[in-house]
């Protein structure tokens, strides 16, 4: 998954959105970022044609950086979850980082990043709660941050040293 991912980083590096385009970013990178990221890569989101895996539902689309893109890929994918196994999830997590090939430095921003992204996802869904904003009210109502919520929590738990 996480070479899949890079493949696709690398191929956005180099596209180029009009100039005039409105983007619909729902957890925006707080830095803006330096490439257009698909924002949210998730097994929900990936299909098989034929012998190849393709990324579908691009409607978050927008800028985005690497590590902002594959946080939230880290979520999804690992799964992270409340009462999680660190014994089972860091070597998950492993596996995503060195597909991508994040190389030290971005290994040690990923934590922060992941952690940021996951908190964004609960914030947006309870924000939506409140507002009545759609359709992040009817997924809060569907139980979606029972997951992310609880994820975000365990993120920030097994991630903050000390």
């Amino acid at each position: 998954m996480g070479r899949l991912i890079r493949e696709l980083h690398d191929a956005m590096e180099s596209f180029q959105a009009p100039p005039d385009i409105a983007w619909q970013t729902l957890v925006p990178e707080p830095s803006g970022g330096d490439l257009i990221g698909h924002n949210d890569l998730a097994p929900w989101n990936l299909i098989r044609d034929g012998q190849r895996w393709v990324f579908i539902d691009w409607d978050n689309a927008g800028p985005s950086t690497r590590l902002w893109d594959l946080g939230y890929a880290a979520t999804a994918f690992v799964p992270f979850a409340a009462g999680g196994d660190v014994e089972v999830d860091g070597p998950r997590l492993r596996a995503l980082a060195d597909g991508y090939g994040l190389d030290r430095e971005q290994r040690l921003a990923f934590p922060a990043q992941i952690a940021a992204r996951t908190s964004g996802a609960h914030e947006l869904l309870v924000r939506g709660h409140r507002t009545g904003e759609q359709p992040w009210a009817r997924l809060y109502a569907e139980g979606h941050a029972d997951y992310w919520g609880p994820a975000a929590a365990y993120i920030k738990n097994t991630t903050t040293p000390g």
